[in-house]
């Protein structure tokens, strides 16, 4: 794939190979391949979070005309018209609780969202631990673990999916790009196995 052209991130890092180390195996290195995936995972929570406000905002501006709307036709029911006005009514309060169920939606992924920057901060704080020790720090099979335990966190192939790009050494934009792809088409319920996704690598 080609580099994005609005490059935005300078981490320049060449992957990891702590699952397959060499003699050029750094610590440094990984070190930096892990701040550039907690940039992309930070980035792509922040993009997903800005997607899921403003479907928000649209919704409740939608509810607030429904409400008007309700409002207005009851204001002019009697007795004697009630036939005339009850299906703009079913119709309008359909409206709304279709637009009710898409909120909860809507924060439901939001609070999906606060997971995963949790989880962002606890991978970086285990990462400060792993640095800290010696122990740990020359030890290719401690990154091993420490990069399973993070992809083994994550509850959506697109993140594990950008997960992996990152390893291998692809820039945070290329990464969030695939990442990008994948969601939407998860979004879409389309079968990511089907085969009719976009070949990134």
């Amino acid at each position: 794939m080609n580099t994005p052209a609005d490059k935005r991130f300078d981490i320049d890092h060449q992957g990891s190979s702590s699952h397959n180390p060499d003699l050029d195996w750094s610590q440094i290195r990984e070190t930096i391949t892990m701040l550039a995936l907690a940039v992309a995972q930070v980035e792509s929570s922040m993009t997903d979070g800005a997607q899921s406000v403003n479907t928000l905002t649209d919704t409740f501006t939608r509810m607030a005309g429904y409400v008007s709307t309700i409002k207005e036709v009851t204001g002019k029911v009697t007795p004697n018209n009630i036939e005339k006005f009850k299906d703009a009514i079913s119709e309008t309060t359909g409206s709304l609780e279709e637009d009710v169920h898409g909120a909860v939606i809507a924060f439901q992924f939001y609070d999906r969202i606060s997971q995963r920057l949790d989880h962002v901060c606890k991978s970086l704080d285990r990462l400060g631990v792993l640095i800290s020790s010696p122990d740990s720090l020359y030890n290719p099979e401690h990154w091993k673990s420490f990069q399973e335990d993070i992809k083994g966190s994550y509850t959506m192939e697109a993140e594990r999916i950008m997960f992996e790009h990152i390893l291998r050494g692809q820039s945070i934009e290329e990464a969030l790009e695939v990442y990008q792809h994948h969601f939407n088409e998860s979004d879409k319920g389309i079968d990511q196995e089907s085969g009719d996704e976009i070949e990134f690598f």
